[in-house]
C-alpha cells in the first residue's frame, strides 16, 4: 500500500547516528552485510521497510523482513545479522523507543473493555508479527512529519501514541502492555535484569535476586527464562563478555586485566568463553576490532546508544 513511499522517506531522512527530529523516533539505513554481531536490543518497536534480519536471543532465533515488526520490551544482549542487504538496496527500518510511562498512560486512558485480558505467565521480551495496514499507515504519517516542521511539534506526539496503541492492541500487545504495568511479571524480571547489568562483575545468588524482584525462586527462574530465553547466570555471562569486548577495543594488550575487571578470576575460562561467544580468542578479536576501526570504509556497526540488535 504505502511501502514505496515509506522506503523513499526512510532513505531520505536516515542519519549516521539513526536519530531524527522527533525524540524517540529512529531511522536506520544499512548498505552492507556484516557478520553476526552482539549488541543490546534496547526497548523498541522496529518496523522493517526493506531488507531482513536474523536475531538470536539465548536459544531463540527471530527472523523478520519487509512488512514485519519486532517489539523488544526488555534491554537484552542479542546477536544480529542482516540477510538481504546490498549497496543498491539497503536495509531500511523505522524504530520507536518504548517508554513504560507512555504505555501506562495509554492503558489508563483505555476503556475497561478495550484492553485484552492478561495472559498467564510472563511473555517473551521479544516478538515478531506482520505489520497491520493501520500500523504501517501511522508509521508513514510519522515519517512524513520530518518534512513538515510546522506541524511536527503538535502532531508527532499524537501519531506516536497512535503507533503505540496499534501495537498494544495488536497481535503482540501482551509483550508491550506488561511494559506499562508496574506489578507485571515482566516488570519484576526487568528489575532483575537492571540489577544484574549494573552489578555484572559481582557474583550473586539467584535466591537474593529473586527476593529483590519480589518473586519466589522457582517463579523468578521460570519467568526470567520465559522473558530472556536465558538463565540469570547465562544472562550475566553475556553482559560480561560484551563489556569485555568493548574494553578490549580500547585496551587490546590487557586481556587478563579486562577479564578480571568484568568478573573472571580464571584467565583460561575467560578466554574459552570469549572465543565461544565471538569466534576468536580475546587478543585476536581485539586486534580485528582495532583494524576495522582503522580501515577507511570498514563497517562501523551501529551508532552508540542505538538499539543495534533490533533495527536493520
Amino acid at each position: 500500500m504505502c511501502f514505496e513511499e515509506l522506503r523513499t522517506l526512510l532513505a531520505r531522512h536516515a542519519r549516521p547516528d539513526w536519530t531524527t527530529a522527533v525524540d524517540g523516533v529512529l531511522i536506520s539505513k544499512v548498505d552492507r552485510p556484516d557478520p553476526p554481531a552482539p549488541s543490546m536490543s534496547g526497548t523498541v518497536l522496529a518496523v522493517i521497510a526493506q531488507g531482513a534480519k536474523r536475531l538470536a536471543l539465548g536459544d531463540r532465533v527471530y527472523e523478520y523482513g519487509a512488512g514485519q515488526y519486532l517489539v523488544a520490551s526488555v534491554d537484552l544482549p542479542v546477536t544480529g545479522q542482516f540477510l538481504q542487504v546490498e549497496p543498491e538496496q539497503p536495509a531500511l527500518g523505522f524504530g520507536l523507543t518504548l517508554e513504560p510511562s507512555a504505555v501506562a498512560e495509554l492503558l489508563l486512558r483505555a476503556g475497561p473493555g478495550d484492553n485484552p485480558r492478561p495472559e498467564g505467565g510472563a511473555p517473551s521480551a521479544m516478538a515478531v508479527s506482520d505489520a497491520s495496514p493501520a500500523l504501517l499507515d501511522a508509521v508513514v504519517r510519522m515519517v512524513r512529519l520530518l518534512d513538515e516542521p510546522r506541524d511536527r511539534a503538535v502532531l508527532a506526539p499524537l501519531v506516536k501514541r497512535e503507533i503505540l496503541w496499534r501495537v498494544i492492541t495488536g497481535e503482540q500487545g501482551a509483550t508491550v502492555r506488561q511494559l506499562g504495568l508496574a506489578d507485571s511479571r515482566l516488570s519484576h524480571v526487568s528489575r532483575a535484569v537492571g540489577w544484574i547489568r549494573e552489578h555484572y562483575a559481582e557474583p550473586f545468588l539467584v535466591e537474593d535476586v529473586a527476593r529483590m524482584s519480589g518473586m519466589s525462586v522457582s517463579a523468578f527462574y521460570r519467568n526470567f527464562q520465559a522473558v530472556t530465553a536465558m538463565s540469570p547466570i547465562q544472562f550475566q555471562k553475556q553482559i560480561r563478555l560484551q563489556e569485555a569486548r568493548l574494553l578490549l577495543a580500547t585496551h587490546p594488550g590487557e586481556v587478563t586485566g579486562v577479564g578480571r575487571r568484568v568478573g573472571y578470576d580464571n584467565p583460561s575460562q575467560f578466554s574459552r568463553e570469549y572465543r565461544r561467544q565471538f569466534g576468536a580468542p580475546p587478543s585476536q578479536d581485539a586486534a580485528r576490532l582495532r583494524d576495522a576501526v582503522r580501515t577507511p570504509g570498514a563497517p562501523a556497526g551501529a551508532p552508540t546508544g542505538a538499539p543495534a540488535g533490533v533495527l536493520p
